[in-house]
């Protein structure tokens, strides 16, 4: 599933037109990769208490097929903001299309330009009444006790579904390492208990038996791609991921690189996979009105999916399979 953030009518408009003049052409013949597929359809988001949807509640929707008050993930309309206790009652708590998948014998895992804590890709894992409580310190200071309502970090590390993720690549070291901690590029932690759940993550591996990686640039990931390990934890930044135009080449790799990398270790089960892929910036950039920079993240979610879709046909294999056959692609 592969999602573009922020990612409106208008947005597709201006960024195929923009795709078309980087080639030299007027703009509007130009296609994104996902507007080659036979079928297109819209959906309204709004949240339950909220019309303007945010990227917690949308999540919920999609990947828990529950509409929920806005800013909540993973829980029913019956927690509302905030409300710690709320979110621990059973019958309030979902499951994801991950856990399904996982539940099946399928393995499963998030890609996103964003951190992987952020609201949209904690969707897939989380379960807690406010998508800002990414670390232990923001519960706490939310008037909470992060022992009772664990951070989004802490459920990815420890908890299912998260715990049982295959590959992780986006952002959000800072999340996941204590404030006296600096990271692999010189910037602080929010944790507050002095943990290092990167750490804890490599160590619930090794307890498993199961051959584990964790990497903090491109050469790591393009090297873990070639020899891939069981658990593969990507974080790319201390926040989110570098605008794909603003990015350092040598050490940031691109949404397409860490699709690629996800997939190829996602299809070693025979049984199938969920994986979930964000282009998160796309709204970041239109939140800060920079114009060209959510256009471009934009473009990169196309190049994203065309990557995927090489993974398995070629475009044009799919295209003639679903003219002829009337089947949906295989991917």
């Amino acid at each position: 599933m592969f999602l573009g953030d922020g990612m409106s009518v208008p947005t597709l408009a201006a960024a195929r037109t923009l795709l078309g003049q980087r080639n030299n052409r007027p703009g509007e013949e130009a296609k994104l990769s996902f507007e080659k597929f036979p079928t297109a359809g819209l959906s309204k988001t709004y949240c339950v208490d909220q019309q303007i949807a945010d990227s917690a509640c949308s999540a919920t929707a999609y990947l828990c097929g529950v509409k929920a008050n806005e800013a909540t993930l993973g829980v029913t309309a019956a927690v509302e903001l905030g409300d710690c206790a709320a979110s621990l009652r059973p019958d309030a708590r979902l499951d994801s299309i991950a856990a399904w998948a996982l539940a099946d014998g399928r393995d499963a895992g998030i890609v996103t330009t964003t951190r992987v804590t952020h609201a949209s890709p904690a969707g897939v894992y989380a379960k807690v009444a406010e998508r800002d409580w990414e670390n232990d310190d923001a519960v706490r200071r939310a008037g909470h006790d992060p022992a009772r309502c664990p951070d989004i970090a802490q459920q990815l590390v420890h908890e299912k579904p998260g715990s049982q993720l295959k590959v992780i690549l986006g952002g959000g070291r800072r999340e996941f390492i204590p404030q006296s901690m600096i990271d692999e590029e010189g910037r602080p932690g929010l944790r507050a208990d002095a943990r290092n759940l990167i750490e804890e993550w490599q160590q619930d591996k090794r307890a498993r038996n199961a051959s584990q990686r964790y990497v903090w640039n491109r050469e790591q990931l393009l090297a873990a791609q070639a020899d891939p390990p069981e658990y593969l934890l990507g974080l790319f930044e201390n926040s989110h991921m570098q605008y794909h135009l603003e990015a350092d080449p040598t050490t940031e790799p691109t949404l397409a690189e860490m699709t690629e990398t996800a997939i190829r270790m996602l299809s070693r089960n025979e049984r199938g996979f969920f994986l979930f892929v964000e282009s998160g910036r796309i709204d970041h950039g239109h939140h800060d009105n920079y114009a060209e920079l959510a256009l471009d993240e934009t473009i990169e979610l196309s190049e994203a999916v065309a990557r995927a879709a090489a993974q398995f046909l070629p475009v044009t294999t799919c295209l003639e399979a679903v003219s002829k056959e009337k089947k949906l692609y295989p991917f």
